[in-house]
């Protein structure tokens, strides 16, 4: 899937080669971690096919109707869904004690996938290594923007508006915010 050599792994991972933006590959496959909101719109279209629905019905049919949210997933699935702090929370507590995806799914997406790569991270720089999970980043270099106090097990996602859920296993604390404000240093903070 995505770029000649990459996998549905490698677009999940962002090490697809493909960048934040754009279409055309900046790297090959598993060779650097690129932070990619491309990776995930071929990802949609990957999915869209393989599942002979749409994008949105699927996430509709699998995610929304069973954990009884509304989410909108009619944007782009690589940066435009929207939801509500309880849709929010209700997908972090799915991950925390999930019903509708096997422990060994979430096990598997909360493991470093491609140990080791450096990479970027836009608005925050290069680190080296970056590691990631399955489309979640990892609380593996604390500190981190998920806290002191986070466990190393915390994983989550950061949006670019400042929106973000994060989960940690070991504490069972599910948080999250959301928000439309821009992206600026107050976020980092």
């Amino acid at each position: 899937a995505g770029p000649v050599g990459s996998t549905v792994r490698h677009l999940l991972a962002h090490t697809s080669g493909l960048p934040f933006e754009g279409t055309l590959p900046i790297a090959r496959p598993e060779h650097r971690r690129i932070y990619s909101n491309e990776a995930f719109r071929v990802l949609g279209a990957h999915l869209q096919e393989r599942a002979e629905m749409s994008f949105v019905e699927y996430v509709r049919e699998a995610v929304c109707s069973p954990l009884g949210i509304g989410l909108d997933p009619s944007g782009d699935p690589g940066s435009g869904m929207h939801a509500s702090l309880d849709d929010v929370l209700a997908i972090g507590r799915e991950l925390l004690w999930p019903r509708l995806v096997a422990d060994e799914t979430r096990d598997e997406m909360t493991a470093v996938q491609f140990a080791g790569l450096s990479g970027v991270l836009p608005d925050h720089g290069r680190f080296d290594p970056l590691d990631w999970g399955l489309g979640v980043q990892l609380n593996t270099r604390p500190p981190s923007w998920m806290g002191t106090r986070a466990s190393a097990r915390t994983f989550g996602h950061f949006g670019g508006t400042g929106t973000f859920l994060w989960v940690d296993p070991d504490a069972e604390v599910v948080c999250a915010a959301v928000t439309t404000r821009e992206f600026d240093e107050w976020a980092k903070e």
